[in-house]
């Protein structure tokens, strides 16, 4: 008997003023990764089911619009604020955009913006205590209109798991084969890069992907703690804290934690640091032991040891292969 396709659903959000290009071209995108997938025969990969939501005619709700399986059964994995060419909404409109896009949030979903979607992901809180990049043009505003924010001018992406922001009005490529490596692995996001004729880093290929923490198991005292260590990176954190963030006695938590994440509470947290650390070591000059004691690691060793373990290199070596130096070798923050 066979097992039905597993169906990944990728809500973008086509808020006023979105940009059209880019919502076509990520619906695109994903559609050449299904293709890509059948070709290669991986039937055990998910299935993408591309929705689009928009208000509705009354302004006061959010409703599927375009959808690429109408009538499947799934829930949203991701939501994407695509880029803007003009201000964000105001008023109630934002409001109700914002309250959409944490409620996806809260049930599972990662959220991931482009360019100035980075404005109206941040009006929701969600980005409050953390790095985030978008448009060098309005690094500045965004900055001063949200002083809780770290921005950070010169990356051009900041993967946090469950939220990603990318910089570049054209990044809307780079973003979506980052989902396409998570849901579908890297061997088919390459392919899919390769079809599409775009740049994708090979180090998803070469040395695993980017840490893509599972977020629709339904656990929501576990999905609070994940969200907690997403956002502070994992440092300075213990299980007695993590149960107490949960509201859950600690044998309780691990058994949870571990039947919802596939992972234990340790391993998660290295896989939290490391995946902090790639982005660091590909984006910017630090030196490996400044980037070990930034992500939480007091001992370089330990750090190098773990990143090699996960990865398969050494954090010197990883540079050497994916690292991008920063303009005049520094990394510029807007705070």
């Amino acid at each position: 008997m066979n097992t039905p396709q597993v169906i990944a659903e990728i809500g973008l959000l086509v808020y006023p003023g979105a940009q059209t290009s880019a919502v076509g071209g990520l619906t695109d995108l994903f559609e050449v990764a299904n293709r890509m997938a059948s070709e290669q025969g991986a039937a055990q990969v998910p299935r993408l089911r591309i929705s689009h939501w928009r208000l509705n005619a009354q302004g006061r709700a959010l409703e599927r619009g375009f959808d690429s399986l109408p009538g499947s059964d799934s829930t949203l994995v991701a939501v994407l604020l695509p880029p803007s060419l003009a201000e964000p909404p105001e008023g109630a409109t934002l409001r109700l955009l914002a309250e959409w896009i944490r409620a996806r949030h809260a049930a599972g979903a990662a959220v991931g913006s482009v360019c100035l979607g980075a404005f109206l992901l941040a009006e929701t809180g969600l980005l409050d205590g953390r790095k985030v990049t978008t448009h060098w043009t309005s690094a500045k505003t965004l900055a001063e209109r949200y002083p809780s924010i770290s921005v950070q001018l010169d990356t051009p992406i900041v993967d946090d798991g469950d939220i990603i922001t990318s910089a570049g009005l054209m990044a809307w490529a780079e973003l979506g084969l980052r989902l396409v490596d998570r849901l579908m692995g890297p061997s088919i996001a390459a392919h899919t890069a390769r079809f599409l004729m775009v740049e994708h880093s090979d180090s998803a290929r070469e040395c695993g992907s980017n840490f893509s923490p599972i977020l629709s198991h339904g656990d929501a005292a576990v999905l609070k703690v994940q969200h907690w260590l997403q956002a502070s990176g994992a440092v300075d954190v213990s299980l007695a804290s993590m149960a107490e963030r949960a509201g859950l006695e600690e044998r309780t938590f691990l058994r949870r934690f571990r039947a919802a994440t596939g992972l234990k509470p340790t391993e998660y947290c290295q896989h939290v640091r490391v995946g902090k650390a790639r982005e660091m070591l590909e984006f910017t000059n630090d030196t490996v032991d400044h980037i070990a004691w930034v992500v939480g690691y007091q001992d370089p060793g330990a750090f190098r040891s773990t990143f090699r373990k996960i990865t398969g290199l050494a954090p010197s070596d990883y540079r050497k292969r994916f690292g991008v130096s920063a303009p005049n070798g520094e990394r510029t923050e807007l705070a």
